[in-house]
């Protein structure tokens, strides 16, 4: 393993980030306060309590699982998408780097970005709503399982993107709209059973139940399916990575 390697591409994303830091990082975090600003005093003070938690208190978990899957997609496919604009993958693609290491180090400093925002929205938080988390070690698992899957679903999308356009039909087209419809601001046993049902086939609602279960201990799914739901994606996606590499898809030409 070529730790070298790894250690300067992550420190050449990480410091990006860094040189871009209003964007990358205060942006978010004011885009969320907004949000606890608009729905959790002004909608929240209105609203009565859902299952037990205050409204304000219960949206916590899916506004960061909002900016998570958002951030985490957009800082891996930019990162990987650059390169390939400029030429420069060429270079890495033929320095006695494997693939396994590019993807630590590209998908490390995506995960990690991701992370930070988490923690950031989560300490934001504080300042707008009271809040526990009932299972703190099982929120962490969820952030770092889900920084981790969706970073490397955006190098997938950084790799398929042949313009900046591409980077962003994904993540905005169909992420953010089944994030908005996955439970982020209410809970789907508020709606129709049918649509309660329906609901159940965005793959989103999974990864929301689980991680506000980790703060409240009550969850609209199963747990357990949760936590398959977000490793079996987790998979796939290390699973189109490797085909990608072996294959040269989008790579060689």
């Amino acid at each position: 393993m070529n730790l070298h390697a790894i250690r300067a591409i992550y420190r050449f994303e990480m410091a990006r980030t860094f040189r871009t830091i209003t964007q990358s990082i205060a942006s978010p975090v004011l885009s969320t306060s907004l949000y606890f600003v608009v729905f959790g005093a002004a909608i929240g003070s209105r609203m009565g309590d859902i299952d037990g938690v205050g409204y304000g208190a219960f949206i916590i978990p899916g506004l960061i699982m909002l900016t998570l899957l958002n951030e985490s997609i957009s800082n891996a496919s930019f990162g990987i998408y650059m390169p390939k604009w400029a030429g420069t993958i060429f270079e890495l693609l033929s320095a006695p780097v494997s693939y396994i290491e590019a993807v630590i180090g590209y998908v490390g400093a995506a995960a990690t970005k991701s992370v930070m925002l988490g923690v950031l929205i989560l300490i934001t938080a504080r300042f707008f709503v009271d809040y526990e988390i009932a299972h703190p070690f099982w929120m962490i698992c969820f952030l770092f399982l889900t920084a981790i899957t969706f970073s490397l679903f955006g190098f997938i999308i950084g790799l398929w993107a042949d313009d900046f356009q591409k980077l962003q039909v994904i993540p905005l087209m169909i992420v953010t709209p089944l994030t908005f419809l996955g439970g982020a601001f209410y809970s789907i046993k508020m709606l129709p059973p049918i649509w309660q049902k329906i609901t159940l086939f965005n793959p989103v609602v999974y990864l929301i139940s689980g991680f506000r279960w980790s703060f409240y201990g009550n969850a609209d799914v199963d747990v357990r399916i949760s936590a398959v739901a977000i490793v079996g994606f987790l998979g796939l996606c290390l699973f189109v990575v490797w085909w990608i590499f072996k294959t040269g898809y989008k790579l060689r030409n």
